[in-house]
């Protein structure tokens, strides 16, 4: 499935090749300035709309210059397919009391999107982070994210970047066939809750050779989240790849076939991690696989934790019911921050199974001595070279 999943992106890569002839909708015909200091949101929503009409394949064009932009959503559905290449930077308000809504640029209910041009979206977050209190306030007020992809189909984003978010860089829900290629996340590490690409309920989306540096977590995936390909991805600063977390809410969807290769995490948090709450909801997560990951001084590189629980917003002691298998660890190397370089804690009522850990390479040079593993609630197929042993600790 991962295989299908990649050529997928790559005839997807192929097919809007085919849009270089489109008919062009270039935002300063709308009356939008590149000053800095101009709203153009009701020209690229004029822009927008034309676009999404033509009955042939459109581009609207955001050219070179810095122009300002307050909260849009550009919706289909759209008659052909639409690029939007945005060559210069956006700027989004500083001010997050400005915004009326949870997302600055958002997309919704498209067929057939593009995105391209070398520019940035400048969340300007850092006004923001201070106010971000959602981690232990449940009343909190939710900041706005700078893209935000709501039931887009068939799309291909590369060549941007989205920097200094209020809140998640990215958020994909409900999205298929869609694949990120060379996009770049930038903020720094104590950007709080920026994670870079985030993405729920959604079947073949595809992260390939990028580069995320954020506050959280460089990609999570939420529920619902099927046939999930990252591959290529520098992370770090943040939080690394993270499934989850899972079980905190009603009626959760299966996390199924996720699939991490040839990535490079570092300085990060954690590495690849797969979490769930303590005291959940009932749900499954399967078929995930890492492999083929380089860490270079990361705290937590490998970590599988259903027992997660920040800030105390959980009953730690009752097990969560998130059911975890088909789990694997593989050639997995590096440098660890911290001596338990691998962890794998699983729930006491219903045990992870079908977990295979298998050549890891990890190495502690700090005082407490070398790397060391934890397990709890599973019995791990093992193989290879095993460096720290695994399940050198049993933990109850």
């Amino acid at each position: 499935m991962a295989m299908k999943s990649y050529v997928g992106a790559l005839l997807l890569l192929l097919s809007f090749s085919s849009s270089i002839n489109a008919q062009v909708f270039n935002v300063a015909s709308y009356g939008a300035k590149g000053d800095g200091s101009s709203d153009i949101s009701q020209a690229l929503l004029s822009a927008w709309k034309e676009a999404c009409a033509s009955t042939t394949p459109a581009k609207v064009l955001i050219p070179g210059g810095t122009f300002a932009l307050t909260e849009v959503a550009l919706d289909g559905p759209c008659k052909a397919p639409v690029e939007f290449e945005l060559q210069g930077t956006l700027k989004a308000p500083a001010d997050p009391s400005l915004f009326k809504t949870d997302g600055w640029v958002v997309f919704q209910h498209i067929d057939g999107l593009t995105m391209s041009g070398g520019g940035t979206f400048d969340g300007q977050g850092k006004t923001a982070w201070g106010q971000n209190d959602c981690a232990k306030n449940t009343n909190c007020r939710t900041l706005p994210t700078n893209l935000r992809f709501n039931f887009v189909t068939n799309a291909l984003i590369h060549d941007v970047t989205t920097l200094d978010s209020k809140n998640f860089q990215v958020n994909v829900l409900g999205a298929k066939n869609m694949t990120f290629q060379n996009f770049h996340v930038n903020a720094p590490a104590d950007s709080i809750n920026t994670d870079g690409i985030h993405i729920g309920r959604s079947d073949g989306v595809n992260i390939l050779d990028s580069d995320i540096k954020t506050g959280d977590d460089c990609v999570s995936l939420g529920d619902g989240s099927r046939q999930i390909t990252v591959k290529g991805v520098t992370c770090g600063p943040g939080h690394g790849i993270s499934v989850g977390s899972l079980g905190k809410y009603e009626n959760e969807e299966p996390v199924e076939g996720v699939f991490v290769t040839n990535c490079t995490i570092i300085g990060a948090d954690n590495g690849v991690r797969i979490k769930t709450w303590p005291a959940s909801k009932p749900g499954t997560a399967s078929d995930m696989h890492f492999e083929d990951i380089q860490m270079d001084n990361v705290l937590n590189p490998v970590i599988l934790d259903q027992g997660y629980c920040p800030f105390n917003q959980c009953k730690a002691g009752v097990p969560s019911l998130i059911k975890i298998s088909k789990v694997s660890f593989k050639k997995i190397r590096g440098t660890s921050a911290s001596q338990v370089a691998v962890k794998v804690l699983c729930s006491q009522s219903v045990p992870c199974e079908e977990v295979e850990i298998a050549d890891i390479d990890l190495v502690y040079n700090g005082p407490e001595g070398p790397a060391t593993s934890e397990c709890a609630n599973v019995k791990p197929v093992l193989s290879g070279k095993l460096n720290p042993a695994a399940c050198a600790k049993v933990v109850s």
